[in-house]
């Protein structure tokens, strides 16, 4: 009888153990969840006390490290601004942001906030997008082993079209000149007679060769062959069509506000406007187009509507002129402040521009459907062709051309171009001065003189 009993009280004495067990795991699984949801609450608190204190420091340093460590919850927030983390998310992912970044690459999720986002949130999402680079620094640049910016064959050639100095058989006479006129002289731009450099194109068929030598593509879209096809791009009839007795081109700004270092505050004609309008009178006067520049501000209320609100005006000023064949949408970059994009062209300084496609498709989901252009291997072949004969003619003016996800208003028309012309810290005399080089570039495309495929 003092066995059984004294074995009653050892499996009472367990299961007293067992239960106290399981109510120490609960508990600890109660007060983590209660210090989550006071975590999350804080966190909630102090994010809607920063948004009322705009331009403090903290929200600077916050909006860092959400790009960096959490890419995930950044793109959730962004395109879905009442999102919410769980407790636990809040608690456990961004102690481990590794996690959380696996999540924003989530082909799941990318479907499904693509899918969920309306045509309108699309577009807000272009505005959002297009000033923001998901690219490896220098990636948009020329590499002094790019194959078109041989030194040599460059000065050569530019010595042959009287414009490297002591070589110009022209100088020694200029010299004998009044001095205002020999000034305006030197400061004049000259129009590159013979390209400095000529493209093998049997040496560029393939996708890869193609893609290093003329192509930067975000990490948020994607090429191929499909899109990236030397023949289809040089093949395309780029030639104007129409006569000058009607509108030809169009140019317009989306984002009319941008400047750059020396603008005058309230001066138009210092900022991306006044460029674009020099681009225009650079067209009419020396190359006969017919021109329209549209003016008209789609950004002061908001930057990132700006797309939607050009998007009408746009479509109904090219009903009301169906001979425009080229639309023009010109830009300004952003850039670091210790990067200048300036070359030296001709004894001037000048801003560097680039040309940009959006591809209508993310690289986790593909084609975006609400988002179609259905002239899009039109648009690659224009800013192909305007790349080829930048770097044939002028190397080293044009940087890479830049291709992302979105649409950017690209297609309402086969010859449609988005130009990033120079940054915010370029000044507006290097911005004025490659309107010249960019609009000789441009006719030399639309008359049919380049892309040489012979």
């Amino acid at each position: 009888m003092r066995m059984k009993k004294r074995g009653l009280t050892i499996g009472q004495s367990n299961e007293i153990h067992i239960g106290r067990g399981i109510l120490r795991i609960l508990l600890f699984v109660i007060c983590i969840m209660a210090g989550a949801a006071l975590v999350q609450e804080l966190y909630h608190g102090y994010r809607d006390q920063e948004k009322s204190d705009e331009g403090a420091i903290l929200s600077w340093v916050e909006e860092s490290f959400m790009n960096v460590w959490l890419p995930g919850n950044a793109v959730l927030e962004a395109e879905r601004e009442d999102y919410r983390c769980s407790p636990l998310e809040y608690l456990f992912l961004e102690n481990f942001p590794i996690i959380l970044c696996g999540m924003g690459e989530s082909e799941e999720y990318d479907e499904v906030a693509l899918k969920e986002s309306s045509y309108e949130e699309l577009l807000l999402l272009e505005g959002s997008d297009e000033s923001k680079k998901e690219i490896e620094e220098g990636a948009l640049e020329y590499d002094e082993n790019a194959i078109h910016l041989d030194k040599s064959l460059e000065e050569a050639f530019l010595a042959e079209n009287e414009l490297v100095g002591e070589e110009d058989p022209g100088k020694q006479e200029r010299e004998n000149e009044d001095d205002f006129t020999q000034q305006q002289e030197d400061t004049m731009f000259h129009e590159v007679e013979e390209p400095v450099y000529r493209y093998q194109w049997d040496e560029l068929q393939g996708f890869d060769e193609l893609k290093k030598a003329f192509y930067a593509v975000d990490s948020t879209t994607t090429a191929d062959s499909s899109l990236l096809n030397t023949q289809k791009l040089l093949s395309k009839d780029m030639r104007m069509q129409g006569s000058s007795d009607n509108p030809q081109i169009l140019i317009y700004h989306t984002h009319s506000q941008e400047g750059f270092a020396d603008s005058v505050p309230g001066d138009q004609s210092d900022t991306i406007v006044g460029a674009g309008e020099k681009l225009a009178q650079v067209l009419r006067d020396k190359y006969g187009y017919n021109v329209i520049h549209h003016t008209e501000s789609f950004d002061k209320e908001s930057r990132d509507a700006s797309y939607g609100n050009a998007l009408p005006a746009i479509e109904q000023l090219l009903a009301e002129n169906p001979t425009i064949e080229v639309v023009i949408d010109l830009h300004r970059d952003e850039m670091p402040a210790d990067r200048r994009l300036v070359v030296e062209l001709q004894g001037r300084p000048t801003a560097q521009f680039m040309f940009f496609n959006g591809l209508s498709r993310t690289a986790k989901s593909g084609v975006i459907e609400s988002l179609e252009n259905p002239y899009l291997d039109d648009n690659l072949a224009f800013s192909f062709q305007m790349q080829t004969a930048s770097n044939e003619y002028y190397p080293g003016i044009a940087r890479r051309i830049y291709l992302k996800a979105y649409r950017y208003n690209m297609h309402m028309r086969p010859k449609s171009l988005l130009i990033e012309l120079g940054a915010q810290n370029n000044t507006v005399e290097e911005i004025m001065n490659a309107i010249d080089p960019l609009a000789h570039i441009l006719h030399l495309v639309l008359a049919g003189e380049e892309p040489d495929v012979d």
